[in-house]
């Protein structure tokens, strides 16, 4: 049976094409027959798609949303003959938020997708793309392929109520369910069990940190296999800064800026989701690769938006260390987190007192690869994990 996961990020749409063939593979894995990227939607992006075997298709084209670029994928899958002559068995669906109703892999139908929809104010980078993406499928497929939503929120759902209550009034959290769902689930769990499995770890002894860094972003502190707490919260705006989040700020902020603008705080936590983070420090873009080479080129501005963000990635580290006891290693994945050597040497720089050195030839020759970063004789080590988010093989075998 062949299953299509997608998933949906802020500004880009990734997708694997999954023979998911009764016969477990060597490797463990499901056969992965094409994959590939729609990346800055909502302008001149770009597109990344291969057919395992082939050479890949490149090309740069405007991709207005995530429903444009949902079709653009099925196009081509289509142009290719993976719709036939059995086609598609199954759509996985990643959606950010599910909250505190959607806690596992469900099948999509009307009622879903409005619960979805009704969730999108707390999540609005995320879940509004993922619904483009089930409409367009739905619209080009109809009601023959079953499709499936998997919630980022569902793995830090365990999570101890001492991490995810909000210092409020018990009755206004209970009313409003106001609690730290937490986000990048499905990304952090794939890094804990590819640890484990790449350690020979149990997953029961397995102790991380976890770092998902990419135009949003986020840490987990993970003990014994399970999120013992998160930096993302009730919605994807806490915690790190990100492209165009602030990430932490001072809660009276929104308030302050609203009267002093003259605006509402529909429009300031707009600023705060969609202008600020790398965004808003640099004043010129979002993108690290960018950010990077305008530092080298002299500009003061990207080079602090880049020294924030490596700053308060190393806070989290330490923070979460100290949450779990310790940890036997810290884990990078996401498009910065696999991709931008230098941006985890800074990360890293000065974390030697709790044993933590890079191998700076490791490090900068895993790009995109799964590798150990680490020194031989590190304390504690570091590892890259490209996160393959198979969104439906929980659903097949839980």
């Amino acid at each position: 049976m062949k299953v299509l996961a997608i998933n949906c990020g802020s500004s880009t749409l990734k997708f694997h094409l999954i023979d998911m063939a009764e016969e477990e593979r060597p490797s463990g894995r499901e056969r992965r027959l094409a994959h590939g990227i729609v990346d800055r939607i909502g302008g001149w992006g770009t597109v990344d798609f291969t057919r395992e075997g082939d050479e890949p298709l490149l090309e740069t084209m405007g991709v207005a949303d995530h429903g444009e670029a949902t079709r653009r994928v099925l196009n081509w899958l289509e142009s290719h003959g993976f719709m036939e002559p059995d086609g598609l068995g199954a759509i996985g669906h990643r959606v950010v938020h599910g909250g505190e109703q959607l806690v596992e892999p469900t099948l999509i139908d009307d009622k879903v997708i409005d619960a979805i929809e009704a969730l999108s104010n707390l999540a609005p980078l995320h879940n509004e793309p993922s619904l483009m993406a089930i409409r367009a499928t739905r619209s080009a497929l109809g009601p023959a392929v079953p499709m499936v939503a998997i919630f980022d929120t569902a793995f830090h759902h365990t999570m101890p109520e001492r991490a995810y209550r909000y210092a409020i009034p018990q009755e206004l959290a209970a009313k409003h369910h106001i609690r730290r769902y937490g986000f990048h689930g499905l990304a952090h769990r794939y890094m804990t069990e590819r640890y484990a499995a790449i350690t020979s770890t149990p997953l029961a002894e397995v102790s991380l940190v976890t770092l998902q860094l990419g135009n949003g972003c986020s840490a987990t502190a993970v003990e014994g296999g399970f999120p013992m707490d998160t930096s993302m919260g009730f919605t994807p705006l806490e915690g790190l800064m990100m492209g165009t989040r602030s990430g932490d700020v001072d809660p009276s902020l929104a308030g302050f800026l609203a009267r002093s603008e003259g605006l509402d705080v529909e429009e300031v936590g707009g600023w705060l989701n969609t202008q600020s983070g790398l965004l808003g420090v640099s004043g010129r873009t979002q993108d690290m690769r960018e950010l990077l080479e305008a530092e080298c080129q002299g500009d003061a501005s990207a080079a602090l938006a880049v020294e924030m963000f490596c700053y308060r990635v190393r806070k989290y580290i330490g923070a979460y260390m100290a949450v779990i006891g310790g940890t036997d290693a810290v884990v990078f994945g996401g498009g910065i987190g696999e991709n931008a050597p230098a941006v985890r040497t800074r990360i890293c720089a000065g974390m030697s007192w709790c044993g933590l050195i890079l191998d700076q030839d490791r490090n900068s020759a895993a790009m995109g690869l799964e590798d150990r970063i680490s020194d031989d004789d590190a304390r504690l080590h570091a590892y890259v994990i490209p996160v393959d988010v198979n969104c439906l093989r929980h659903y097949r075998r839980g």
